[in-house]
C-alpha cells in the first residue's frame, strides 16, 4: 500500500466518517460550517488495498477527487488568519497507524504555519494522552499561560 499527502479539505462525509472512528462525532451541519472555514487542510489517500471495509459511498466529491474510502487520515489548521490559529483534527484510522502518516500531516501543517503565521499570531492545540509526543516534534509545548478550558454544544 501506497499513501499520498494531500493538500485538500475533505468531504463532509469523509470528515465525519473519520471522526466517528478516531475522534468525537460532528454533526452534517457543524461539519459542512467547520469545513468551510477551514485555513489549511490535508488528507492522506491510501492506495493499493481497500483502505476501510465500510465508509460513506460517493460518486463525486467536490473538494476532493478520490474516494472517500481512500482516505485514511486528516489534520487542518483553524482561525483567524492573522492572531490566532489552531491545529485540530489530527487524525489517522487505526489500521494505517504506525506507519508515519501522523508526522507526515504534522509536518505539511509545520510547513503551512511557518509560512503563514504572522509575528505575534499564537498557535494552539489540544494534545489527547500520548498525541503530545507527535506535537513536541513539531515544536508544540505544553502552555504554561493558564489552563485549557472548553465548552461543548
Amino acid at each position: 500500500m501506497s499513501y499520498t499527502l494531500l493538500h485538500a479539505t475533505p468531504t463532509p462525509q469523509t470528515y465525519m466518517h473519520l471522526r466517528s472512528i478516531t475522534l468525537t462525532p460532528k454533526t452534517l451541519a457543524a461539519s459542512k460550517i467547520g469545513l468551510a472555514n477551514s485555513l489549511f487542510s490535508v488528507q492522506i489517500l491510501a492506495s493499493g488495498a481497500a483502505a476501510l471495509p465500510s465508509s460513506p459511498s460517493s460518486s463525486s466529491n467536490t473538494q476532493s477527487k478520490h474516494h472517500e474510502e481512500d482516505i485514511v487520515g486528516m489534520g487542518r489548521v483553524i482561525g483567524d488568519g492573522g492572531c490566532f490559529f489552531e491545529v485540530v483534527d489530527i487524525c489517522v484510522l487505526p489500521a494505517h497507524q504506525g506507519k508515519g502518516l501522523g508526522k507526515q500531516i504534522m509536518q505539511a501543517i509545520k510547513s503551512w504555519l511557518d509560512e503563514n503565521v504572522p509575528a505575534s499570531g499564537f498557535v494552539s492545540l489540544l494534545a489527547d494522552g500520548k498525541a503530545r509526543d507527535l506535537y513536541q516534534l513539531y515544536g508544540f509545548k505544553a502552555y504554561e499561560g493558564g489552563v485549557g478550558m472548553s465548552m461543548e454544544y
